[in-house]
């Protein structure tokens, strides 16, 4: 039977981050998926895209692979535009309010997937194991049997389920959780735009839900994510690609001109989900695990980066003071952390989805009135843009900015 401090159940940003976060130092590491998280980019852009604030930038050049993510491809963005459908309502955000030279990047999944595995393959304190699946675990006093299905037997001293919104580990721990089906479904693709995007975010909100243009690494092409109620989702799913790509301009207000779809479509359902425990003996949970949001302001990487700098600082420390790792109550400071950054973004992600629900003329007259008074205060949008870019807030060590 083989020893390590931390087993991290998921190959994906979040837990790769948090092995990178923990390389080179006396913690030894065991990453597990049953996958093979490392993929070559295919010509055309991956459907899965984020888009990184400038705290997991920051992140992400601490941790040395942001020239790799630099070589392969991503577009910065420095203007995002909201607007509301047959309204006057509008607001603007501008990367020189921030004194920065961008709000954000627009950056492939499998892009940083890749810098980050790349990044662990000469860490002597890491081991990478993938495809292999977790066949069972039990907790014990002083550690957790692994067991993966590849017949090795692992004793650790801390599980750490990063392993997405379905967590076995989650529910194999009994973590209760509690969930609401936002009754929308996302659709994602590639779209070729008539006009160049400009490294501008925009979104629309429409009555059956908001309408995301994300820039990519050329200038014509950017990434949809349609959200919509589930019944409107399905029918758009129905149409072929010139039917769709004609509904597509005209619920964009044919902003970047004609659009045609690019790629193939997918679409998935949106629900949100809160594990009302993040720890139990042994056990703790990072990024979707724990947490999944409306993706209308595209902060759910973000959060789940922030979650993977936050509890790489508090083992750090608990390894300096030579502390377990894996007591409960060593970990409750992570809990209390993260809980409460995810709680507030879940909040406003809802309430910015009951705000532009409906098309009531006085509804819609009070957004309009609303986001053009906001339009016209520079401290309070520059505040919702500190947030926005995970600068605002009790940010983690890692996330923040190098001197």
């Amino acid at each position: 039977m083989q020893h390590v401090d931390i087993a991290i159940i998921g190959g994906g940003m979040v837990g790769l981050a948090l092995a990178s976060a923990l390389k080179n130092s006396k913690l030894s590491v065991l990453v597990v998926d049953e996958q093979f998280p490392l993929k070559p980019l295919a010509e055309q852009p991956e459907l899965r895209v984020s888009a990184i604030n400038q705290a997991s930038e920051n992140l992400l050049r601490r941790l040395h692979v942001w020239p790799a993510i630099q070589a392969a491809r991503l577009q910065a963005y420095s203007h995002m535009q909201v607007w509301e459908q047959d309204s006057f309502a509008a607001i603007e955000f501008d990367h020189q309010m921030l004194h920065q030279g961008h709000l954000g990047h627009i950056i492939e999944n499998q892009v940083v997937v890749n810098a980050l595995w790349e990044s662990l393959l000469d860490a002597d304190n890491v081991q990478l194991l993938a495809p292999v699946s977790v066949q069972s675990w039990q907790r014990q006093d002083d550690g957790v049997e692994l067991q993966l299905a590849d017949g090795n037997t692992y004793r650790v001293g801390l599980l750490v389920g990063a392993d997405g919104a379905n967590s076995r580990i989650r529910q194999q721990a009994g973590l209760p959780i509690s969930f609401a089906d936002y009754q929308h479904k996302a659709i994602v693709a590639t779209v070729q735009t008539e006009l160049p995007h400009g490294a501008c975010a925009r979104q629309i909100f429409t009555p059956d839900g908001p309408l995301a243009f994300l820039p990519l690494y050329e200038e014509n092409l950017c990434s949809i994510v349609w959200s919509a109620t589930t019944c409107e989702a399905d029918r758009l799913m129905t149409l072929d690609e010139q039917a769709f790509s004609h509904a597509l301009t005209s619920a964009f207000d044919a902003r970047l001109g004609v659009c045609q779809v690019h790629s193939k479509r997918l679409a998935f359902p949106l629900t949100m989900r809160y594990a009302r425990r993040w720890l139990d003996e042994r056990l703790v949970l990072v990024g979707d695990a724990a947490h999944t949001i409306h993706p209308l302001a595209g902060q759910g990487a973000n959060l789940g980066l922030m979650d993977a700098a936050a509890l790489a600082e508090r083992l750090l420390k608990l390894k300096s003071d030579n502390k377990d790792i894996g007591l409960l109550a060593n970990l409750r400071p992570y809990e209390r952390w993260r809980k409460a950054e995810a709680v507030r973004m879940l909040a406003a992600m809802g309430g910015f989805k009951t705000l532009f629900s409906g098309a009531h003329p006085l509804k819609k007259l009070m957004r309009g009135a609303g986001m053009s008074a906001i339009n016209h205060l520079p401290l309070v949008k520059q505040q919702a843009m500190a947030m926005a870019a995970g600068l605002a807030g009790d940010t983690p060590s890692l996330a923040k900015p190098l001197i």
